[in-house]
């Protein structure tokens, strides 16, 4: 039976789904970069996902925890290299996700599951940080929240086909 849902050891549908969901992320993470760099130039500037007063994905993206969950610039200079934009660590996450998705070593597919993991803390971190501390609601950080979780499953699922391969062949 699980041979109907795996292709090649991997499920049928992950390849599309992880596709989507990568290239969502990185249109994401690159937006909230745009409206990070556009609020820094110019403070008046109004992103579209600027709603209301406490629903402002560019007050969330210039806090203190749009900077290396705000964790970094505890250890080193709140101007240094180190300190980048959670939407930097975004876009490559999703960089890293799409291209380790076409390599169906098991080594690959623990680094997705892993790095899934650390994603999704990150994601309740920053979504802790968001509902109790800036009391704001951001519909980008959210849905990357989404993606992040969508990945994990993808990931795990992944795994669990690669390991039912090696059972049969093995």
């Amino acid at each position: 039976m699980a041979s109907n849902r795996f292709t090649g050891r991997v499920p049928k549908w992950e390849r599309g789904a992880r596709f989507g969901l990568c290239v969502f992320g990185l249109v994401l993470s690159v937006y909230a970069l745009h409206v990070e760099v556009s609020r820094e130039r110019d403070p008046e500037y109004r992103a579209m996902c600027d709603l209301a007063q406490s629903v402002s994905c560019s007050k969330v993206f210039t806090s203190r925890w749009g900077r290396g969950f705000g964790l970094v610039q505890l250890l080193v200079p709140k101007d240094s290299a180190l300190n980048q934009p959670n939407s930097v660590l975004g876009i490559i996450f999703y960089t890293l996700q799409l291209a380790l998705g076409h390599s169906v070593s098991k080594r690959a597919a623990l680094f997705l599951v892993v790095s899934s993991w650390v994603s999704v803390a990150g994601s309740l971190y920053l979504a802790a940080v968001l509902v109790f501390v800036l009391g704001d609601f951001c519909v980008v950080c959210v849905s990357t929240y989404l993606v992040n979780f969508a990945l994990l499953y993808i990931n795990l699922k992944r795994k669990v086909g690669l390991e039912e391969s090696k059972e049969k062949t093995g």
